[in-house]
């Protein structure tokens, strides 16, 4: 382990500009891929902003200007965090929070696991374990008041600085959870980074614009983060049906609404616009599998995402109630969550912990559903058709969350002739480096960020999973049944020049099933877009 970066905690609060440079020179290296050139903050953005932290600002918190402003914004993170500590505020994570700041041994044995930290060249900073030290140090001292607590547990300088840089290195965190498997204690740094991201947005009314006001207001507002109402989304599945019937001549309708069907399938809304082909795909397959299966047009019920999970209780509960109402109101058996892993996370494991027992529908994964199609024998298939390269992305919050591993891999087994592992993958695998809203963000300079950094270890792991067919003369293909996983990866090929340089494409498993339907014309997935 590399001592190059190695950084004094109690340093968080000195009132410097900036608390740390990072040094492009010094990041996880990729040969062939290494032409890393950070663009700097522009100085409007460090004079209205506490960009204090390192050379990225993701969180938009307002510099103060006078004295009582900076004691404003340190007594508001402390009300803030004496509520997370109480039963009537925090009743959802209380818990687990509580057992994540006691009983940290301080191994770091988390390092080790984190994308981040190894990405940036080892850089104390971001270990997982940094930012919950200073969380820490400031509970023990000024909420919790622990006698002699600075000897006990470590001193810690508490002022705005300290409190602005904090809420950075919330955001310095894919929210993958890899360092909590691997913690021999249990501590979940993620939940904590969640936590002070809560404190920041619930008690402070700061969060990143992407996920608040462009994200999870809007879909409360009129629908959709896209901002698609009802009547705007039916024209555009219309469009999709149409169009992709006749292109692969086979037809399909999209029901809506259908009282009474067994299953309502509910898609982040973003592949609509943006990959409409994963759309498609899914209902030919249901069609083809014979499915009772309905979408809604309620509000936010034709739209999974809810980027509450990544911020915000009150925001997830306003979004998961609507979603689990719009399935109790048509009567339907279940909720089928479409190719979107924070909707996995959200609706199946965070929101028993919301919804009351009337709204707690069935909500299950379409990644076994899938699977049994596939191998039902229903559909006839021709693997022949996806006889290229392709390696399977594991979302995080699908695999090392849920545990879903195998149904994706009974379907590439059966489908793809050429299939090979991410090393390493399943629950071991890493984040795409969009994790945790970061793929939807373009603000500043944070798409350096995701490229150089968050990205870097799943780009590492792409190219080696291809290693025997690199070139633009294969045609390869890159499995991220995620949206939110698959903006990332649409932005690293297109940042690392991979359609040109090794013919790397990128979708979902359901294209690849479709792909390789007889009933379907060839060619469903293309190279050339």
């Amino acid at each position: 382990m590399s001592t190059k970066r190695q950084i004094n905690i109690n340093d968080i609060g000195k009132a410097t500009d900036q608390f740390r440079h990072l040094d492009p020179s010094t990041l996880m290296k990729i040969e062939g891929y290494d032409d890393n050139v950070w663009t700097p903050l522009k100085a409007d953005v460090k004079e209205r902003y506490a960009a204090i932290l390192d050379d990225t600002s993701i969180l938009p918190i307002p510099r103060p200007k006078t004295k009582e402003e900076e004691e404003a914004l340190v007594n508001k993170f402390i009300d803030g965090m004496r509520k997370s500590f109480t039963k009537e505020n925090n009743w959802t994570f209380l818990a687990m929070l509580e057992t994540s700041m006691e009983h940290c041994a301080k191994c770091n044995t988390c390092s080790e696991a984190c994308h981040l930290y190894e990405a940036s060249g080892e850089d104390a900073m971001y270990r997982p374990n940094f930012r919950s030290e200073i969380f820490r140090r400031i509970y023990k001292k000024y909420v919790k008041k622990e006698p002699f607590a600075k000897w006990r547990h470590g001193d810690i300088d508490l002022n705005w600085r300290t409190v602005a840089r904090l809420g950075e290195l919330a955001y310095r965190c894919n929210l993958c959870r890899r360092c909590a498997q691997t913690c021999p204690i249990g501590v979940d740094n993620a939940l904590l980074a969640r936590e002070i991201r809560k404190i920041f947005s619930q008690e402070m009314g700061i969060q990143c614009p992407e996920l608040h006001e462009k994200g999870s207001m809007l879909q409360l507002k009129t629908g959709s983060s896209t901002q698609m109402t009802a009547e705007v989304v039916k024209d555009n599945m219309e469009f999709i049906d149409q169009d992709f019937s006749e292109e692969f001549g086979y037809e399909f309708h999209t029901p809506w609404d259908v009282e009474g069907a067994d299953i309502l399938l509910i898609h982040n809304a973003g592949e609509i616009m943006a990959w409409p082909e994963n759309i498609a795909a899914f209902h030919m397959i249901f069609k083809a599998a014979g499915l009772s299966w309905t979408l809604s047009s309620d509000i936010t019920a034709y739209d999974s995402i809810n980027y509450g999970t990544f911020y915000d209780d009150v925001q997830f509960a306003r979004t998961a109630i609507l979603h689990a109402s719009a399935a109790q109101k048509l009567g339907v058996k279940k909720i089928i969550l479409a190719e979107c892993g924070h909707a996995h996370k959200a609706l199946t494991v965070i929101a028993d912990r919301v919804l009351p027992v009337p709204l707690k529908i069935p909500r299950e994964s379409c990644f076994p559903l899938l699977r049994d199609i596939v191998l039902s024998g229903k559909i006839k298939f021709d693997p022949t058709r996806n006889n290229f390269p392709v390696t399977l992305h594991d979302p995080c919050n699908v695999t090392r969350l849920m545990g879903i591993i195998k149904p994706q891999r009974d379907i590439m087994k059966a489908l793809c002739p050429q299939f090979r592992e991410m090393t390493p993958h399943g629950v071991h695998n890493y984040c795409c480096g969009g994790g945790s809203g970061y793929a939807i963000m373009h603000r500043n300079n944070i798409l350096d960020w995701r490229m150089f950094i968050a990205g870097r270890k799943k780009l590492d792991q792409i190219l080696n999973a291809f290693s025997d067919c690199r070139g633009p003369e294969h045609q390869k293909y890159v499995c991220a049944p995620c949206s939110n996983c698959k903006g990332q990866m649409r932005d690293m090929i297109g940042h690392y020049e991979l359609m040109e340089k090794e013919s790397m494409a990128y979708g979902g498993i359901v294209e690849l099933i479709v792909n390789a339907m007889v009933d379907v014309k060839p060619g469903f997935i293309k190279w050339e877009e």
